[in-house]
């Protein structure tokens, strides 16, 4: 049986209001720029010479993904919601994208918190589930989303909700957050979506993946 499509992606046309590229630094921003200098030690063999390598950094560096699912009628169902992508968006070179893309909830774990205590508030923010930290499950180990330009771990969690308990959500401010959709899917159907294109974020991809081996 074919998925069905997820509903229709509410569209936000966006547009550069001002470059700021040319004035910008390196650092100071919500990506920092490292552009060093390496040498690779050959064991008892000489260095290497030196050569350049640009390293991205960030104040919150990790970040959480998280599955929120239920089980309706004999079928578990799946939280996706939608994002706006402008890296996507303003991608230079084929294949284009309109930046739109539906997701897991997912966010950055800020100073002071458990990747557990992230995964609790983004939940909130983005779904308008409430739940303790205590109720996230550990999905799989931490990785490395792109190991080549940043260091940034992604920690996997999974919960079983109530969806007759999900208010809407309040997001978390930003304007790309202000029209976001909120839908449930099977399980299955969601899997099909990833290896069809229609869902094309890793993460979500990798985290339906690891939810379908947990809960089968």
């Amino acid at each position: 049986m074919t998925a069905r499509p997820p509903p229709t992606f509410p569209r936000v046309a966006l547009r550069i209001a001002r470059d700021r590229t040319p004035e910008s630094r390196a650092t100071g921003g919500f990506l920092n720029l490292r552009r060093l200098d390496l040498v690779a030690g050959m064991g008892e063999g000489p260095d290497s010479p030196p050569f350049r390598y640009d390293l991205a950094t960030r104040d919150s560096l990790d970040a959480v993904v998280m599955a929120a699912h239920y089980r309706a009628e004999g079928v578990r169902r799946l939280f996706l919601r939608s994002a706006i992508r402008p890296a996507l968006a303003f991608r230079s070179i084929p294949p284009f994208h309109d930046g739109a893309l539906w997701e897991v909830p997912a966010g950055l774990v800020e100073p002071g918190e458990s990747p557990a205590e992230a995964a609790a508030r983004e939940l909130a923010e983005e779904l308008g589930f409430d739940v303790e930290p205590s109720e996230l499950v550990a999905l799989g180990p931490p990785a490395f989303p792109a190991p080549g330009i940043i260091a940034e771990t992604h920690y996997f969690f999974h919960t079983e909700v109530d969806p007759r308990r999900r208010r809407c959500p309040e997001g978390d401010g930003s304007v790309l957050e202000e029209s976001a959709l909120v839908f449930d899917l099977p399980l299955a159907e969601a899997l099909d979506h990833c290896r069809t294109g229609v869902l094309r974020d890793a993460k979500t991809e990798l985290a339906i993946r690891r939810l379908l081996e947990a809960v089968s």
